[in-house]
């Protein structure tokens, strides 16, 4: 008896998104991290033993690139996630060792809650993603984003971000996606059920972003368990979110992995083998990370073996 034979009739029967093939997505969680065909050349998953490691690392390669930017006299735009968190205040230490200027930096935070209006949470609630990237970033650092370049994913603001992308490219700007890899296999908060909406392949690339976007019970209860300390009641179930007409843009990535509980227990792991290994299909948006050039960091644990114990 397995998963697979007991849906038919049970509460879970309909309850994940259309186009899923879990016995593909089974399959992908024994196969490591072995490279793939479909993978880009340059794109590399990282394995981390520990947190502490992971935070330094990834935030290393955030500082990295925008230094890397600075010392080639061009603009950058990143495009930065609350979750994972542990990186901003690495890659905050690097760029004041290195007394980096970030004035050629324009970021762009990728979701934000919201109701289904699209209608964001004040920025001084501590729980808007707007709040923890001053506290957790741009704050930390001597000489820092200007504030009139940092965009977060309110009402008014989300719209303009396909045309402030496309005019710093145009300028020559390197853009540089910063993110993690939800439950769903979400990028930002980019549902896998939001697939169905568009009857082409090449018509779900080109969407650029949603506000009030509805999301999966699970991206729910994901937050709850890593935001909110388990109190599913405080979190919104709609958000502003960007769409794969932006981060499918991007001329380099920075991914992370690390949502690994302690004790054996762990939620990314299925997450990230599926995103490694299932091949590009818009209903499960992540499997289009390894067709970009980057780095993926991931805590050694979520790489398998996934299988059952009792702790």
């Amino acid at each position: 008896m397995d998963f697979l034979s007991t849906v038919k009739g049970s509460l879970l029967e309909g309850f994940f998104p259309e186009g899923w093939d879990m016995a593909r997505i089974d399959a992908c969680c024994d196969k490591g991290v072995r490279r793939e065909a479909f993978w880009h050349r340059n794109f590399k998953p990282v394995a981390c033993e520990t947190v502490a490691d992971f935070d330094t690392y990834m935030g290393h390669e955030i500082a990295l690139q925008i230094r890397k930017a600075r010392e080639e006299h061009r603009k950058l735009a990143l495009i930065l996630p609350v979750g994972p968190m542990g990186m901003y205040r690495w890659a905050a230490y690097f760029l004041n060792e290195w007394k980096t200027d970030c004035s050629h930096v324009t970021t762009f935070n990728m979701d934000e809650w919201a109701d289904e209006n699209g209608r964001t949470l004040d920025p001084t609630n501590p729980a808007s993603f707007e709040f923890s990237m001053k506290q957790a970033f741009f704050s930390k650092i001597k000489k820092t984003v200007p504030e009139s370049q940092r965009n977060f994913a309110t009402y008014d603001n989300l719209p303009t971000y396909p045309e402030k992308i496309a005019a710093l490219k145009a300028e020559g700007a390197r853009l540089v996606l910063v993110f993690g890899i939800g439950r769903m296999c979400h990028i930002a908060f980019w549902e896998p059920h939001f697939a169905k909406d568009y009857k082409t392949e090449e018509e779900w690339k080109q969407a650029p972003y949603r506000r009030g976007a509805k999301l999966h019970p699970l991206t729910i209860e994901q937050n709850a368990i890593t935001s909110f300390k388990s109190r599913t009641t405080l979190v919104p179930c709609y958000a502003n979110t960007i769409g794969p007409g932006l981060f499918l843009q991007a001329d380099y990535i920075i991914g992370g992995c690390d949502g690994a509980l302690g004790r054996g227990m762990g939620w990314q792991g299925m997450s990230f083998l599926t995103t490694l290994h299932y091949g590009p299909d818009r209903h499960i948006t992540s499997t289009f990370i390894p067709t970009m050039p980057g780095k993926l960091f991931y805590l050694k644990e979520l790489a398998g073996p996934l299988v059952a114990e009792c702790n």
